[in-house]
């Protein structure tokens, strides 16, 4: 108790240098969060921006790879050739759908077919890469119905959707027919149900959306379907899921992570970029602290050769520079927690004219639990070699001085 008292008294015997002390921590701590919770933020957006028009796990028939066959006897063999010209199916997809359903982690599923074909008009031809789905889950992993700017949704029987880029391109327009098509020779007059506009070129430009029911006689596919595309609750379980999926169907199943391997490269390049700067600002921080106690080591040699002379012991006068240390530090970091998150929410306010996010900050990742241990347990490592040098002291030099 004596030891708090004392370091409590030579803190508050210089208010005006504790102050700026305390605010240096404060704003170190401050910078922290509000980095911290800028890179989190970040890497949230672009996270939910990329998979919120995209799966997060995609189920895809097992690559098909040519067999040597034993012959009669060892010295023949036959090879097991792989067609080239029969699609890729998923044939019990039905069952692989009822797994997907028992899973609590799956938010979404939709069996799709997807091939290549072409839009037609007059002497006018457009490539498009033609999603086909069951009419019911049309925005079960693309919100698809509040884009469509024309017409409506309504697949039908023999509906499409296309972007508005490609109805612009090819001067089409919700109700017209269009020829499409597929990659399988095989062309059919379709009618334009809706055009939709997601302000991402190449859907607006190169994709189209049938039923099912239509596209199964177009590409060749009367029961099996050639992808399923999976929707998570939590798009970070998305690799151990799809190892989870691929050794219960034989699928091949791919994460989103493993399709945008360049975000995710570029997503950890700059969380290593904002430790450097959080490492930074904390030894800025310790360093002030280690220097503003060594200065009040030296101003006060008198009084630590004084207490040394009346049999005060090293550890004691070691332990008051530490306890200077903590109290710096716990103060400091608390200032600076709660500055940052207020910091923080005001800016998560701020919002653009067409109503999104001035800044992708995240207020509740601003690591405060973390900051304020880190600042705490380096305050008082900090306070340790001025602590050192004030107990080392010799009781007869300090005094002299």
């Amino acid at each position: 108790m004596f030891t708090f008292t004392v370091a409590r008294r030579y803190l508050f015997s210089n208010p005006g240098q504790t102050a700026l002390l305390i605010f240096g921590v404060a704003l170190g701590v401050t910078a922290f969060v509000f980095i911290t919770a800028l890179i989190q933020g970040l890497a949230i957006r672009l996270t939910d921006e990329l998979t919120a028009n995209s799966a997060h796990v995609s189920l895809e028939p097992a690559m098909r790879i040519a067999r040597v066959l034993p012959g009669e006897d060892a010295e023949t063999a036959s090879v097991a050739i792989v067609s080239t010209f029969q699609r890729p199916q998923i044939r019990p997809w039905r069952s692989t759908v009822a797994l997907l359903s028992t899973q609590p982690s799956v938010l979404a599923i939709s069996p799709q077919i997807s091939g290549s074909a072409f839009v037609v008009k007059g002497e006018t031809v457009a490539p498009v890469a033609v999603t086909a789905i069951e009419p019911s889950n049309l925005d079960a992993i693309s919100p698809i119905s509040p884009k469509i700017v024309s017409g409506d949704a309504n697949l039908g029987t023999d509906g499409i959707l296309i972007g508005a880029r490609l109805a612009e391109n090819l001067g089409l327009s919700a109700g017209q027919p269009v020829l499409l098509r597929t990659d399988r020779g095989i062309d059919r007059l379709l009618t334009i149900r809706g055009i939709f506009q997601t302000g991402v070129q190449a859907l607006d430009e190169r994709v189209a959306y049938l039923s099912i029911q239509t596209a199964r006689p177009l590409f060749r596919l009367p029961e099996g379907v050639t992808n399923i595309e999976v929707k998570l609750v939590d798009p970070g379980e998305a690799r151990t899921t799809a190892a989870f999926l691929q050794a219960a169907t034989g699928l091949r199943a791919t994460a989103w992570q493993d399709k945008n391997a360049y975000l995710e490269g570029a997503l950890v390049a700059q969380a290593q970029t904002g430790k450097l700067i959080q490492a930074f600002s904390l030894i800025s921080v310790l360093i002030g602290i280690a220097s503003a106690l060594s200065l009040s080591a030296n101003r006060r040699q008198g009084e630590i050769g004084i207490m040394r002379a009346f049999g005060v012991s090293r550890s004691f006068i070691a332990a008051v520079f530490v306890l200077q240390g903590l109290l710096i530090g716990v103060v400091g970091a608390s200032l600076g927690c709660f500055s940052g998150f207020v910091l923080c929410f005001w800016l998560a306010t701020l919002t653009k004219p067409d109503g999104t996010m001035a800044l992708p900050i995240a207020p509740e990742e601003g690591g405060y639990v973390a900051v304020f241990l880190l600042t705490t347990f380096g305050a008082v490592l900090a306070s340790v070699i001025p602590a050192r040098s004030a107990a080392r002291l010799d009781p007869l030099e300090a005094i002299q001085q």
